[in-house]
């Protein structure tokens, strides 16, 4: 029989191997935590095997999995010496959620289950703390209201809200034991009212409410929304932690807390973290009361009044800091830590590795490898090359002038300006529609997942620096600014204000994460600087990579730009962009609608010195490196004019009447012009276009030789191939060319003749088409639709349905579809060398900037990848990675 739950606590080690596949990673660490002899709540683990079987049987359990709770329960009855479900002393447990990676805020809790109209009284007793009981037990209603009942959460706390305004009270520990129980009698009235029945009074039928909820809640919207987003696939699943409660809301001497063991913002080596005292942890994450800083340091930077632990309660945060020391040693990663105190009694409740900012990840990983935690390769390893992105993009102008409003908490850093949104929906809509915008919430929450997405920064009035919005805006790169106290949010109304101002929604802000500003209007930028641990750990990953990183790229900015970022090359220049400049777009269009040889020739000689002047700017900034430049492609109607004025001014400069030129451009219509007459088709049939193409590539380079004496090496590629012949006559041309330069100029310089692999009969034919190319350049983003005969202008509309289905395992236009087209690469690499052992292997596609994809391209042997500007670090970070997974 297959076995689904799995034991810890009091000596008991079940899942001894610490499986986070099996036990999620809660669960897992959980084990791991009691097995190092820490202080951890008995409790047992639901596998995530269990997970898959509920949804395969009908979100149905089998009766094996009641007897295995059964035992579960009764173990941690046995350590606690408590009943589940005893009127006189109860067991109270909480039900948490754990896949195998960190998913924060996305799935669903339930605290201070086992509590009832009699059990609360039992708890009351036993405790000697009425207010703690009745506290407890509301807790209880409103949670499993929210997660297992699915009620309207607002309902409940707009009835605490009216509590305290009845009584005059600001906090919530101002309700007395008396003013709780009658809250109880309101909650209870509300799930009748919108329930239909009671509140459920029997404690196994909770338990079994709450573990349904929890299996339930990994097919959530949000939850799908992140996994699609972060890339875990829905078959993984969650496990169910069921655990002994311990209290952190029983009075003074007692506190509940999130920390961290290294800054989770900046990386620097201090524990970070927030608590609250007489408080459980929903408190803390949920934003609902803003907590206090957990050392006296923190407290002072910040400037706050209220005492930090470690002053408030020295002696158990000297065990929490040593707490912090074993566990970093032990699973050699900073670490995310809820901790509970119950009556001066330290409990850990959870750990992890730790969320972080890219600028962290890098500091930790450099910081752990020199202080010998983790060797060079692990250090490497540990950061997630898509993370760097949040390093590579400008950071707010320190000099620049600032309409500051408020001031809140800098909970992840980064700047941002943008139009002002009070909800996410509309943030969606409208980054949907290309605009910039901030999410000014009151206090996020999981189902914020989207907006928070959609967003370019995230404003909170509530919530600390270990909050929902914290946490997942750290994970995402996103800049947060949260717990800004002063901000009044009325997001109904589309306001908020501070003081006499006012944010209207629409009304553009700027929000400084690093700094927890928050300022009207958008303040002006700068470019970051990338050393120290950026470069410590890039120098690192370039010692272990095999893979070349080169760049698409066809202005010089764009090439200063990718060298400054280490690319060793371009690996694709798309030549067509050089065209459509405002100076000479009226020659090409001229060529383009010439009717004879003789006017293609007239237009192109115009073009030829504008041509060869772009190259020598690109050659300057690449002397010395390879450079891949694709020859004409797109289609010719992309260059033809559509307005009459257009027409006019063409007719002017080819000296040809306006009706003619019309007739011409009717003539050149496709229907299906992705398909048609273009790349090197274009070529055969005007051969003039790709000789003034590659006599300015060759002039360009023999200048730069010239003139540096370090000369480019032009990699002269032809697109769209699909036999060997179309590939034997261009190449003939280019040759020509290259020869009647070489010839006029009196100097040689090294070059290549190749070809972009695009369709599949490209990759199919690519051992003959070897013989005539010296280099295959693999356009995945054409290779891909042609394969899958998907438009990727098109595909939005249904391809998240196809990922949600698992049609696809993702989008194949965001990282190659091994199976099909990673196929076709494969099959082509390997057909090429067997023809030309040398022959240089390298993609160009968008996919080069995609670490999922880049490893293929290790597995596969190609020699580069070639990745936007921006993308070059990720590249080569991911490159790294790929080569030490197949030492």
């Amino acid at each position: 029989m297959t076995r689904y739950v799995y034991r810890f606590g009091g000596g008991v080690d079940d899942g001894g191997a610490q499986d986070k596949n099996l036990l999620g990673g809660k669960g897992a660490n959980l084990d791991g935590m009691a097995g190092i002899g820490l202080p951890v709540p008995p409790g047992f683990t639901i596998s995530t095997d269990m997970c898959a079987r509920y949804y395969d049987d009908g979100e149905n359990f089998p009766d094996s999995l009641r007897d295995e709770v059964a035992g579960g329960i009764a173990h941690i009855e046995g350590l606690t010496g408590k009943r589940f479900g005893d009127a006189g002393d109860p067991l109270l447990v909480s039900v948490r959620s754990g896949a195998r990676v960190s998913m924060p805020g996305m799935m669903d809790t339930v605290l201070n289950l086992g509590l009832n109209d009699e059990t609360v009284k039992g708890l009351a007793a036993a405790s000697g703390d009425e207010r703690f009981a009745w506290d407890s037990y509301r807790r209880f209603i409103q949670m499993y209201s929210d997660v297992v009942l699915e009620l309207d959460h607002g309902r409940f706390e707009e009835a605490l809200e009216i509590a305290k305004e009845d009584h005059g009270y600001v906090l919530d520990t101002d309700l007395t034991a008396a003013d709780w129980q009658a809250l109880v009698g309101e909650y209870k009235t509300l799930v009748l009212e919108m329930w239909g029945k009671p509140f459920p009074q029997d404690v196994h039928d909770q338990l079994w409410g709450a573990i349904g909820a929890v299996f339930g809640s990994w097919q959530s919207e949000r939850a799908k929304v992140y996994r699609r987003l972060n890339d875990i696939p829905g078959s993984w699943g969650t496990a169910v932690n069921v655990q002994a409660m311990v209290f952190g809301n029983m009075g003074d001497t007692s506190a509940t807390g999130v920390a961290f063991t290294r800054d989770p913002s900046t990386g620097e080596n201090a524990y970070y973290g927030e608590f609250l005292i007489n408080a459980q942890g929903e408190d803390v994450v949920a934003g609902i009361r803003t907590p206090q800083y957990l050392t006296k340091q923190a407290r002072e930077a910040a400037g706050a009044r209220p005492a930090s632990m470690e002053e408030a309660m020295p002696g158990v945060y000297a065990q929490l800091a040593a707490v912090f020391e074993t566990l970093e040693k032990h699973y050699r990663d900073m670490q995310d830590i809820e901790f509970t105190v119950e009556r001066g009694k330290l409990w850990m409740l959870q750990t992890r590795s730790g969320k972080r900012t890219a600028k962290a990840a890098l500091k930790i990983a450099v910081d752990m490898a020199s202080e010998g935690l983790i060797s060079r390769e692990e250090a490497i390893a540990r950061v997630d090359p898509m993370a760097l992105d949040q390093l590579l993009h400008p950071t707010l102008d320190p000099d620049a002038p600032r309409d500051v409003l408020t001031k809140g908490l800098p909970a992840s850093p980064g700047a941002a300006s943008g139009k002002a949104v009070f909800d996410s929906d509309t943030a969606e809509r409208m980054a949907g529609q290309g605009e910039a915008v901030i999410l000014v919430r009151v206090e996020t929450s999981p189902e914020d997942i989207h907006g928070m997405h959609a967003a370019k920064g995230i404003l909170t009035a509530r919530g600390g620096m270990t909050s929902h919005a914290a946490v997942v805006a750290r994970g995402m790169g996103r800049p947060c600014v949260s717990g800004a106290g002063t901000l009044s949010i009325k997001g109904g109304e589309g306001v908020a204000r501070v003081g006499t101002r006012e944010i209207r929604e629409g009304d553009v802000i700027t929000i400084d994460g690093s700094t927890g500003e928050v300022m009207m209007g958008e303040v002006p930028t700068i470019q970051p600087e990338l050393a120290g641990d950026f470069g410590t750990l890039m120098d690192w990953a370039d010692k272990v990579r095999r893979l070349k990183v080169r760049t698409n790229a066809e202005t010089p900015l764009d090439c200063r730009t990718a060298r400054d970022f280490g690319a060793e090359g371009i690996g694709l220049c798309r030549t067509e962009h050089m065209f459509f400049d405002a100076a000479r777009i009226t020659a090409v269009r001229q060529m383009i609608l010439a009717d004879s040889e003789e006017g293609r020739r007239a237009a192109l000689d115009r073009l030829l010195p504008e041509q060869r002047a772009d190259f020598v700017e690109i050659f300057e900034v690449m002397a010395g490196l390879p450079c891949t430049i694709r020859l004409l492609d797109p289609p010719l109607h992309e260059f033809l004019p559509h307005e009459d004025a257009e027409f006019a001014e063409v007719a002017q400069a080819a000296g040809l009447d306006v009706e003619t030129l019309r007739r011409r451009a009717a003539e050149l219509h496709e229907f299906n012009p992705m398909l048609g007459h273009r790349g090197c088709r274009l070529g055969v049939t005007y051969p003039e276009i790709y000789e003034m193409q590659a006599r300015a590539i060759f002039e360009a380079a023999c200048e730069v030789a010239e003139k540096s004496g370090a000369a480019p090496v032009p990699e002269v590629m032809i697109p769209l191939v699909a036999t060997k012949r179309e590939l034997e006559l261009m190449k003939a041309v280019v040759d020509k060319a290259a020869q009647a330069v070489f010839a006029e100029r009196g100097r040689t310089i090294d070059y290549l003749v190749g070809t972009m692999i695009e369709l599949p009969r490209a990759a199919l034919r690519a051992g003959e088409i070897a013989e005539a190319g010296a280099f295959f350049s693999f356009g995945t983003n054409d290779l891909t639709q042609t394969t899958l005969g998907v438009s990727r202008d098109d595909a939005g509309r249904f391809l998240t349905t196809y990922v949600e289905k698992g049609i696809y395992a993702r989008d194949p236009f965001v990282s190659i579809d091994v199976e099909g087209v990673g196929e076709l690469i494969a099959l082509a690499a390997e057909r090429g060398r067997a023809t030309r052992p040398e022959i240089k292997l390298g993609i160009c596609g968008e996919h080069g900037g995609d670490p999922a994809s880049i490893a293929f391209c290790e597995q596969t042997g190609l020699d580069y990848v070639s990745a936007s500007p921006y993308r070059v670090p990720i590249a080569r970070l991911a490159a790294a990675q790929a080569a030490l997974k197949v030492r």
